[in-house]
């Protein structure tokens, strides 16, 4: 065992000797999951479209107006200062500012019309969408002052008010019984959505994190090759098995390296899912552990094989590289599967990563466990077998 850890310490040694190694292993899977989950996985807040409201009246109208563009679908209020607003709005960090003047009460509104100032960005469908939004809301608004204004008109009918405090009252009262009807008012229309089932199972955080995962994993374990090649290229090799080291010592002891470094990158990528994508990893740690193994044995099998077939560590670094990109784009590692045509899907499946994908979005997307994922764990170990079992009987000295 001791061979077998200085083996393995020796590897590890030579392959953190520069900083390109280190942005493969942690820093370019980071950024990659990040960049194609359109940003971390947060707990997603209100995505209406800001609308900057700048409130000079504080009165209790200028107040209900404020609470109805709280309740739209579409605009989300923010009350700031007027010059807050202007200097956002120059600076295109809002599509809309409505401004509320001084004087919008309702003594005001009882005999005329009062005005809103609403700024728009110019060619801007954000925009376009908070001014009907605010519309929508001036109309509910301008409905309970007519009912008001119309109950005052029909009262004076019957017996005129003894003073203007008292129709002023009267035109409150009016108000508030109005807005309170409407807003307990039925809805005459009743609109039903349908649920159709999406085609493609997606989420951006999980699919993302899963993907990068066994993109940046699986290229530097193909790149096992590289070890083999520059070992054999320099004369390493010969030099070792020389010494009282068998030739399964030797690979055992490289191949046992170089899957622990992969197992340890993968539980960083895994706690940076959970911790900052917010991914469902946890479900089953049996078989989240079960696939991170079998897709680690996998991944290592090809570059071991792949190790007896190049001649020079150059060539080794560019196919694993190549190959690990390609076979993470066609299985599914960058783009959903079922955006391929069905004659592709069905190709793929010679390719491990096309496995090693389905298995953890069995785990994380659809919430299934360990019983679920054998088949494709299965599968792996079938490759690693395989793809072991020529690469030794492959394996040469030079």
């Amino acid at each position: 065992m001791k061979k077998i850890f200085a083996i393995a310490l020796k590897d590890a040694a030579l392959r953190f000797t520069g900083f390109s190694e280190w942005l493969f292993f942690l820093i370019l899977p980071v950024v990659f999951t990040v960049i194609l989950a359109g940003g971390t996985g947060a707990p997603k807040g209100d995505n209406r479209i800001r609308l900057a409201v700048v409130d000079e009246a504080n009165t209790s109208l200028s107040a209900d107006l404020v609470a109805a563009l709280e309740k739209s679908d579409a605009v989300r209020p923010d009350v700031i200062t007027l010059a807050e607003a202007e200097s956002q709005f120059s600076q295109r960090r809002v599509s809309a500012v409505l401004i509320i003047p001084a004087g919008f009460d309702q003594e005001s509104l009882q005999p005329g019309s009062l005005e809103l100032e609403l700024r728009q960005q110019p060619n801007n469908t954000n925009a376009m969408i908070a001014q009907r939004a605010v519309m929508a809301v001036i109309g509910r608004v301008g409905s309970a002052v007519d009912i008001a204004n119309k109950s005052v008109a029909e009262a004076e009918k019957i017996q005129p008010f003894a003073s203007e405090a008292d129709r002023q009252a009267y035109f409150d009262a009016a108000l508030a019984e109005a807005q309170t009807l409407m807003a307990e008012s039925p809805d005459r229309v009743t609109v039903t959505r349908a649920k159709s089932p999406d085609q493609i199972e997606y989420d951006p955080a999980t699919n993302s994190s899963a993907g990068q995962l066994i993109t940046w994993v699986f290229i530097p374990l193909i790149g096992l090759s590289e070890l083999f090649a520059a070992e054999r290229q320099t004369g390493t090799l010969r030099r070792i098995l020389t010494t009282p080291t068998r030739k399964a010592t030797y690979l055992f002891g490289t191949i046992f390296g170089q899957v622990i470094l992969a197992l340890v990158q993968m539980s960083l990528l895994v706690g940076f899912g959970i911790l900052v994508m917010k991914v469902n990893w946890g479900h089953d740690i049996g078989g989240l552990a079960v696939m991170l193994v079998a897709g680690a044995l996998a991944a290592a099998a090809l570059g071991t094989m792949l190790g007896t077939f190049v001649k020079t560590a150059g060539q080794a670094q560019g196919l694993s590289i190549m190959l690990g990109m390609v076979m993470a784009l066609m299985g599914g590692c960058w783009y959903p599967l079922e955006l391929f045509p069905k004659v592709i899907q069905n190709i793929v499946k010679i390719l491990p990563t096309t496995w090693a994908m389905e298995g953890l979005l069995d785990l994380t997307l659809r919430g299934q466990g360990l019983v679920a994922i054998l088949p494709e764990a299965g599968v792996l170990l079938g490759f690693a077998a395989v793809f072991f079992a020529i690469g030794i009987w492959r394996f040469r000295y030079e």
